[in-house]
């Protein structure tokens, strides 16, 4: 028999510290059953509810001053399908636990994001995704969903089960219901070479169209307040395996990327003059290097320094110039950046609110260290990825409204119409969704 913890509220902050809330109270549930009595509950004490992952968004998408859900019992894999080839998982499983699971059964999912401390559902849910020219978002390889609707009751859902919501659950920013189950699409375990190498800037303008149609993943990091970027190809590779060495993975993944970068935005952050000159550094410190190993270790890096982010997904063919346009008002303005700019992309996929949705995207990635103010940077970003019709990751700072999301997404209104059958009361509103969705 198991219960549910249901806890005293306290505070409630995301991985950033950017965001708080302080729920009515917490539970814990630990089979869907008891979420679904929880959604319950909470409509007949007139509460909205939401589930939290790892609070890795940056923006307030899981924030409630009603009953917060915590899924950290609701893990594990359910079920492999070896003929089918896919495998379910529990909704509040890490990403980091289900890598880890499947290269142990021999499986992987194609493509994923470069951390994997979110949760399965909560990773999904804001559209995370990672680079690729053919392969999609991690919510793009889902086959199959369990959610929790309003009234507790337990929706299955797939192309040919509830296709409608099947179509846009996939992507739910936590608006339709919470889910409790994914079945994803796997593959046998495969092997990816990396190669990474410094560039500069104007060359991979230049190229990039090359560059993204000769390989698989494609992704750079440019450096404001310089002209240097770090790129990384990631193709498939017959083998043999041959990992970075532990003490290379150490010192550039650990001591570089993660210890020495931490120590220099101490310094930029104390002392603003000196982020150009760092960023010089910075953009030199990592050397070319090449390695061959299974997906999860070659897409992913630990991140410990801790920051906040802004991204947008842009026309996949405004890439360059919205580039452009972000270097010239970096260089332009009095601002100092001392983290790089992620570029990525992604293929166009069906599901409504993708920031990919019916359109070839490229991801635009902009950072500040958290604790130094933010405002004048992102807002100066934003300004050119709108111009762009850029869409805003759900789970990333951005300033957009409803009006805005109508004219950028299509199919806005399928997304809209939907919630308003499956959460006429709005259950699971919050502010962040009354802003993006409408009331």
């Amino acid at each position: 028999m198991s219960t549910t913890v249901i806890g005293k509220s306290g505070t409630w902050r995301n991985w950033a510290g950017n965001v708080t809330a302080r729920p009515v109270r917490e539970v814990t549930p630990a089979t869907v059953e008891e979420l679904a009595a929880a959604v319950r509950q909470a409509a007949e004490d007139d509460l909205r509810v939401k589930a939290v992952g790892t609070g890795h968004s940056f923006t307030a998408a899981a924030a409630t001053d009603g009953v917060l859900i915590r899924p950290q019992l609701l893990t594990g894999i359910r079920k492999i399908d070896r003929e089918a080839m896919t495998v379910t998982v529990a909704a509040g499983t890490p990403l980091k636990r289900l890598n880890l699971a499947l290269a142990r059964e021999g499986l992987s999912l194609t493509n994923m994001g470069d951390i994997m401390e979110q949760t399965v559902s909560g990773a999904t849910s804001t559209g995370t995704h990672g680079t690729g020219r053919d392969s999609a978002s991690i919510a793009a390889q889902i086959r199959g969903l369990e959610l929790v609707t309003a009234d507790g009751s337990v929706l299955t859902c797939s192309a040919t089960e509830n296709p409608d919501v099947f179509a846009a659950a996939r992507v739910g920013i936590g608006a339709l219901g919470i889910v409790t189950a994914i079945t994803f699409a796997v593959e046998p375990i495969f092997l990816l070479t990396a190669r990474e190498e410094p560039m500069p800037f104007e060359k991979v303008l230049a190229e990039f169209d090359e560059l993204h149609a000769e390989n698989e993943h494609f992704e750079f990091y440019w450096f404001p307040h310089t002209g240097n970027t770090n790129t990384k190809r990631n193709n498939r590779s017959a083998g043999p395996e041959k990992p970075v060495p532990q003490l290379n993975s150490w010192f550039e993944d650990e001591f570089l990327s993660n210890g020495v970068f931490q120590v220099a935005n101490w310094v930029g952050q104390a002392v603003p003059a000196t982020i150009p000159t760092i960023a010089q550094i910075s953009s030199r410190a990592l050397s070319a290097r090449t390695y061959t190993d299974i997906p999860y270790k070659v897409f992913t890096s630990p991140r410990r320094v801790r920051f906040v982010e802004m991204e947008f997904a842009v026309p996949r063919e405004a890439l360059v110039d919205t580039l452009r346009e972000l270097k010239a008002m970096v260089d332009r303005s009095k601002l100092r950046v001392s983290f790089p700019v992620e570029v990525r992309t992604a293929p166009a996929d069906d599901i409504t609110l993708s920031t990919a949705s019916g359109r070839e995207s490229a991801y635009v990635a902009v950072h500040m260290f958290r604790g130094t103010p933010y405002q004048a940077y992102f807002t100066a970003a934003e300004r050119i990825f709108t111009a762009h019709e850029g869409r805003p990751h759900w789970g990333k700072v951005h300033t957009r409204d409803t009006d805005y999301f109508a004219k950028v997404y299509p199919r806005f209104g399928e997304f809209t119409a939907l919630r308003d059958r499956l959460d006429p009361e709005r259950r699971f509103q919050n502010d962040y969704l009354r802003r993006v969705l409408g009331a």
